[in-house]
């Protein structure tokens, strides 16, 4: 893992409304073998003990790690490649493994960098997140695991350079072969000796640092939070912040997630009394360094993060597919209608479908890009001459779906993507809501605003409307700028009912 991190502090389960794994598996999810991560640790230490104490890019260390790695999948069933890159002068390798089977056009995919620095053997950075994801892929050719989902395994190289193998992978995919890739899971210091229990926080629901990843990256968080909570474990969020190889792939728009232990950060004595260890030292202490050896990996930490990768490739890749019941992108008019009680207020930026334009003040607010396609609901499409123009203003807007006949039996999922962006004028009597209109009326999401500047970003959001089965409904979305002189912006597209 590079440098440069940082660790948001709220909790990862706070999320806006209820995200909820796949509920339907076809398997368990295994109990992974602590002995056996722990059994490749040790060939990692020995690979790089006779190799000039490292295994980094372009020494003799890093090809006999790939090497070895590559040589256990070949001999457990999967399609193996070896595939070459050049940095700095020297040759890298990236191992890719597939697992036969599956949905080849929906692709989960679970990666960890194999190569150290130089300094060091790099067994908890990153041999414990490469020995985990490694048995994991082991024990599902043991399982002779059949999923729904076409299962691809990467061990990246010259990661400690700057992401270049991950990033060379994803720069070489072309297009059509990058959309079949639905999620991805990274996995880079799983085991550190003072640890906490982070996972990369999806839907940015610590409010803090770089933003949620792209749509879908909540879910991926929502069923790592499922397993830690099932154990009893408290986790929290850490932010993508461009750090371990998620960056190229989220970078493409690729829904990514995973789980990390800590590296040079401090732990904080609230950290401290969350999950044991030493308050006031670093998570691993031998960061970078020559002892970060098979003596510097906390074997519970260890345990329970193979754990949670066999539970997220079990429960995503073998859940069964849902049944898509409606879906609507905008790209055609499908009788949304503005104003349907006629009771809105806004004087200006009322909902309206069509190409919108981008505005920025302090930061993105109304974002010029959709989440698929040219068109989206947005308030007020055009940019004007100033961010204020064509915003929110004067109260409220609503738009409200054509009616929409739900099968019965469920259950039933709302998805849409989603954004609220405002200045730090706001306050939380601006808002965004969702609401779904049957027999009965229920408000299933709601972002409030704040005295803060919020800048625009897709995220997405899922809620249960199994109550509404057999049900015709109509969805209902509602924004306001009830504050004074407040600058608000939103925007939805992708709105989805499945089953």
């Amino acid at each position: 893992m590079r440098r440069l991190w940082s660790i948001g502090t709220a909790a990862i389960l706070a999320i806006p409304l209820a995200i909820t794994a796949p509920a339907v598996s076809a398997a368990a999810p295994p109990d992974i073998s602590l002995t056996n991560v722990k059994a490749h640790l040790t060939q990692l230490q020995s690979i790089a003990t006779a190799n000039g104490g490292n295994r980094a890019h372009g020494r003799p260390g890093y090809l006999a790690s790939a090497n070895y790695v590559k040589n256990l999948l070949d001999g457990a069933g999967f399609t193996t490649t070896l595939q070459s890159f050049s940095y700095n002068g020297a040759t890298g390798y990236n191992v890719i493994a597939d697992w036969p089977g599956g949905d080849p056009n929906d692709i989960l995919m679970v990666g960890a960098h194999l190569d150290s620095v130089t300094a060091g053997p790099g067994i908890n950075d990153n041999g414990s997140g490469s020995a985990a994801i490694l048995e994991t892929a082991l024990e599902v050719s043991r399982q002779s695991l059949a999923p729904s989902k076409h299962l691809r395994f990467a061990w990246w190289g010259a990661e400690e350079l700057g992401l270049r193998g991950s990033q060379y992978y994803v720069n070489n995919l072309p297009s059509t072969e990058r959309s079949k890739i639905k999620g991805y899971l990274n996995f880079d210091m799983v085991g550190s000796p003072n640890p906490g229990y982070f996972i990369y926080d999806g839907d940015n629901s610590d409010g803090v640092g770089s933003g949620p990843g792209p749509a879908g990256s909540a879910q991926l968080e929502a069923t790592l939070a499922a397993y830690f909570a099932s154990i009893g474990v408290p986790t929290r969020g850490t932010d993508f912040d461009g750090r371990s190889d998620y960056g190229p792939f989220i970078a493409v728009g690729i829904p990514a997630g995973g789980t990390f232990t800590g590296a040079e950060g401090i732990k904080s004595s609230t950290q401290a009394s969350l999950w044991g260890g030493t308050a006031g030292a670093a998570f691993d202490s031998c960061y970078h360094r020559s002892c970060d050896t098979t003596s510097n990996v906390n074997d519970t930490a260890l345990n329970r993060n193979a754990d949670a990768i066999a539970y997220a490739v079990w429960t995503i890749a073998t859940a069964t597919p849902p049944v898509t019941v409606h879906s609507d992108t905008f790209e055609t008019a499908t009788g949304w209608t503005v104003n349907p009680a006629g009771t809105d207020t806004a004087t200006l930026g009322q909902w309206e479908r069509g190409v919108p334009q981008a505005t920025t003040s302090s930061g993105a607010k109304q974002l010029g890009t959709t989440v698929s396609g040219t068109n989206d609901l947005v308030t007020g499409r055009l940019a004007g001459a100033a961010a204020g123009d064509y915003d929110i203003d004067g109260g409220t807007t609503t738009v409200q779906s054509p009616p929409i006949t739900l099968p019965s039996g469920g259950p039933l999922k709302l998805g849409f993507s989603w954004y609220l962006a405002h200045g730090s004028n706001s306050s939380s009597a601006d808002y965004l809501r969702v609401k779904v209109v049957g027999s009965t009326t229920t408000q299933v999401f709601q972002q409030l605003g704040a005295a803060a500047n919020r800048n625009g970003a897709w995220a997405a959001a899922e809620a249960d409307i199994s109550s509404y089965a057999g049900q015709t409904i109509r969805i209902l979305v509602e924004a306001a700028d009830a504050s004074t002189a407040s600058l608000v912006e939103a925007g939805i597209d992708d709105v989805k009912i499945t089953r």
